[in-house]
């Protein structure tokens, strides 16, 4: 509404500025005339005195207009103005009918609230009335039950002294004989379903144990094949072997020194057998003949080159393995260092059996166990993926592969429990836990499975094993290779320290060891190698 009069005004004013522009050029017109009257001559003062005129009479007529279409804006604005109040004032009414509708049913409703609650409380105070009632008729009936009480416990008493004068005893008396009878046939009784409970718990926990293992072992498949000593690499062509073995058997007196491996090339057709009782030289003389036999250059300085990148590759293929191992048993957030040397017992047997499938082995089993027996499944499988830690670092480190291991999973803040499941698993210390138990007994039943392990194979292991070891404690031993399945050992000296005469004398020395402190059938060559390099590169 206020809008549309401040139209209005604005088109009434416009009017008025239309009468005042008249005026203001009338008198400007008159003002002209003035000033044309004195500067032209009295010749022309008619004719502007009749131009004034109708000048004048245009300009009364514009302002008669002015005036009629300024009435007219402003009747105009009055009527709309007028509108504007009548529709806002049926809004008003309007909003007023709603709020007042709305207000009358809010006090309806208020209206009915008070009723409900005056009958509540109606209800309220009947029951208060019942309930007091209730308490009285309580007391009194109390009363009576105590009064009963009484007469009870006076008759008890009366009852209790006729008999102990007809029994010759106090109260006390025959309550301690009473009791004493009661408790020699409740010892007698309980002695022999203590008994009974026991033997059942024997059979029963005998019947359940081969049970739960069996289900263990049905459920958990896995490999049994027992390590070799040897690998064949096939060739594209015969012709090959030539170049394997080189000019005067240069290069494979090469690739046997810098990986410590035997390969024998004989008349078997495009094939080349690698033997070697370390699985990990083995794995690094088969790769890295695979490379030089792809790659087609085959000298000494390849081979060495070739050797110390497949080492490399090894120590990735080494770190994949402990992680592959840790997925597959479900077992997360094992230190880096722990990983590692799970995936170095892929290349360490026992007894002819794989040190990291007993492991991923012994794992699961002892997780199955675990879950059958309601524990904790986590732990069993940690154990047991770790039992055997040790055995990773056996061959350098200073005692038992179980208190190597427990051990390093203490260095690597495992927690108690495993450590203890690790040290326990062999019967060394005292298990603490269920789960140390079932590890042990998870242990024992991988490595009792049929083919899984041979006692030979281990022993001729560790006669290769103490054949290096004797080699590498004299000085001057750069490295040490036993070969040709312990037949031969291959001892590479340092040329600074060692020259000829010494090695013919230090090959003596060794092999004297050898007679006195191996058992072993046949004889042993001792091959002592000295080789001196003269290094220049032209810039």
């Amino acid at each position: 509404m206020t809008n549309q009069l401040l139209s209005s005004l604005f088109l009434a004013a416009d009017g008025t500025v239309y009468l005042i522009v008249g005026i203001v050029i009338a008198v400007l017109a008159v003002a002209a005339a003035v000033v044309f009257g004195i500067v032209y001559p009295k010749l022309y003062q008619k004719k502007l005195a009749s131009q004034l005129r109708d000048f004048k009479s245009e300009t009364d007529r514009m302002l008669e207009e002015a005036n009629a279409e300024c009435k007219a804006l402003k009747k105009e604005a009055i009527l709309e103005a007028k509108e504007q109040e009548l529709k806002l004032r049926n809004e008003f009414e309007k909003e007023s009918r709603e709020k007042k509708a709305e207000l009358t049913r809010q006090e309806q409703r208020l209206v009915q609230k008070e009723d409900t609650l005056d009958k509540k409380e109606d209800s309220l105070l009947k029951r208060s009335e019942e309930l007091e009632k209730q308490k009285k008729e309580l007391t009194a009936k109390e009363q009576e039950i105590k009064k009963t009480q009484d007469k009870v416990n006076h008759q008890h008493e009366l009852m209790v002294q006729e008999l102990e004068k007809v029994a010759q005893l106090t109260k006390e008396e025959a309550k301690q004989i009473l009791t004493e009878e009661i408790l020699d046939e409740t010892r007698h009784d309980v002695a022999i379903q203590v008994r009974n409970i026991e033997q059942t718990a024997k059979d029963e926990a005998v019947t359940e144990a081969k049970k739960i293992i069996s289900l263990a072992v049905q459920r958990c498949a896995s490999d049994h094949a027992s390590e070799i000593t040897v690998s064949v690499v096939p060739l594209p062509s015969d012709d090959m072997k030539a170049r394997i073995i080189g000019r005067e058997g240069r290069n494979i007196r090469a690739i046997e020194n810098a990986t410590g491996i035997e390969l024998i090339v004989d008349d078997t057709p495009e094939v080349v057998i690698v033997s070697g009782f370390d699985p990990v030289r083995r794995e690094v003389a088969r790769l890295t003949l695979e490379k030089l036999i792809a790659d087609g250059r085959i000298h000494p300085a390849r081979i060495e080159e070739t050797v110390a990148k497949v080492k490399k590759e090894l120590d990735q293929e080494i770190k994949a393995a402990g992680e592959s191992a840790m997925f597959e048993v479900g077992i997360y957030g094992l230190h880096p260092e722990l990983i590692k040397l799970l995936g170095r017992l892929k290349y360490r047997t026992s007894y002819g059996q794989n040190v990291y499938k007993h492991s991923i082995e012994v794992a699961s089993l002892a997780g199955l166990m675990a879950s059958e027996l309601g524990l904790d499944a986590t732990l069993a499988k940690r154990a047991g993926l770790l039992h055997d830690i040790g055995k990773a670092v056996d061959k350098e480190q200073e005692g038992t592969h179980v208190q190597l291991g427990a051990d390093i999973a203490k260095k690597y803040n495992e927690k108690p429990n495993v450590v203890n499941a690790i040290a326990a698993h062999h019967g060394d210390c005292e298990p603490k836990t269920i789960e140390a138990v079932l590890v042990a007994a998870a242990d024992a039943i991988s490595g009792a499975r049929p083919g899984a392990r041979r006692e030979t194979g281990t022993n001729y292991v560790k006669r290769l094993e103490k054949l290096e070891e004797i080699a590498n404690g004299f000085n001057g031993v750069d490295k040490s290779y036993a070969i040709q399945a312990g037949r031969e050992v291959r001892v590479i000296v340092k040329p600074e320290q060692i020259d000829d005469a010494q090695a013919m004398f230090l090959a003596k020395d060794i092999a004297k060891k050898i007679e006195a402190e191996l058992e072993y059938p046949g004889q042993i060559k001792v091959n002592v190698i000295r080789e001196s390099r003269a290094v220049e590169y032209a810039k």
